[in-house]
């Protein structure tokens, strides 16, 4: 038995009202979005409305180009590759000084560990995937992209803080150990920051001030910072390390220059801008490649 043709008050069929009805809220949908192809790249950014963008070349500085940071840098290889073999590892926030190469390292290590990867025949290559700090309550939805994938990722927030009025470090929290599902096992998430913390003393003092259990409020926003296992911090350069990094990079780039002067314009370079660290040592390589008529390829 078919069920009735359904009609209105007066005895119309409705039927046709409804099927262009049915027509047109299929018309208004969203496509569905297509899955990520992750053999376009090694690395990928979240854009905001939702999909992955392919990275073909990742600005970044060779490994052996980081000076100054060598404890660091040995902590975080070996979590990276533990995690890429499938082995229990941590996420990480670096935090500390600015302009001695958080970021670099993060990028350094992944290209190094799939280097090392392919000369060992591994089965797939390590992903790096970078979501950017206002896009951070994205960061379930990627959970979700990522989690059935057979690859492993590295997803990686650059300059990570957030400000008095932001509450979007609760979808940080959730996913990085919340929730019923919890962090993929295939994702590992690393994270760079000017604060070990992540949100400001002020921010801190303020909910103290103003909640009913001031113990319990501080003790919320400080556990963000708990969902890392690593912690690594950066400090300032000596000039030393500073001059090392001076010469690594003339070395690297094929530049050319009288010992005494170099050092002379390097250390004047760094005093004009009140910092030594491998920012600021690049930017000086820079300015010498540039007065020299030389590529920095």
């Amino acid at each position: 038995m078919t069920d009735p043709i359904p009609t209105s008050p007066s005895g119309t069929d409705l039927l046709p009202v409804l099927l262009r009805i049915a027509a047109a809220l299929e018309r208004s949908a969203p496509p569905a979005r297509p899955a990520p192809d992750f053999a376009a790249a090694d690395a990928f950014v979240w854009q905001p409305e939702g999909r992955l963008q392919p990275v073909p070349r990742v600005n970044r500085v060779e490994m052996g180009l980081l000076r100054g940071i060598d404890r660091m840098r040995d902590i975080l290889f070996d979590n990276t590759e533990r995690f890429a073999r499938g082995l229990p590892a941590n996420n990480a926030l670096l935090w500390g000084a600015r302009g001695m190469g958080k970021s670099s390292l993060v990028k350094a290590v992944h290209a190094e560990i799939n280097a090392r990867d392919v000369a060992r025949d591994l089965e797939r290559p390590l992903k790096l995937v970078e979501i950017h700090r206002e896009d951070i309550e994205g960061l379930p939805a990627l959970m979700g992209w990522l989690r059935p994938d057979p690859h492993r990722f590295v997803v990686f927030c650059d300059d990570l803080s957030f400000d008095a009025e932001d509450t979007s470090y609760k979808s940080l929290k959730a996913a990085l150990d919340g929730g019923i599902e919890g962090r993929p096992d295939n994702v590992i998430f690393y994270a760079t920051s000017n604060r070990r913390h992540l949100l400001p003393r002020d921010m801190m003092e303020n909910e103290r001030s103003t909640a009913i259990n001031p113990g319990e409020a501080v003790e919320e926003k400080v556990s963000l910072s708990d969902r890392f296992g690593l912690w690594l911090g950066f400090h300032k350069c000596s000039q030393d390390e500073y001059l090392a990094m001076i010469d690594a990079y003339v070395a690297r780039y094929g530049l050319t220059m009288e010992p005494e002067r170099l050092r002379a314009e390097a250390l004047e370079w760094s005093t004009t801008r009140g910092a030594r660290s491998g920012r600021t040592a690049f930017q000086y390589i820079q300015d010498l490649a540039g007065r020299l008529g030389r590529r920095l390829d």
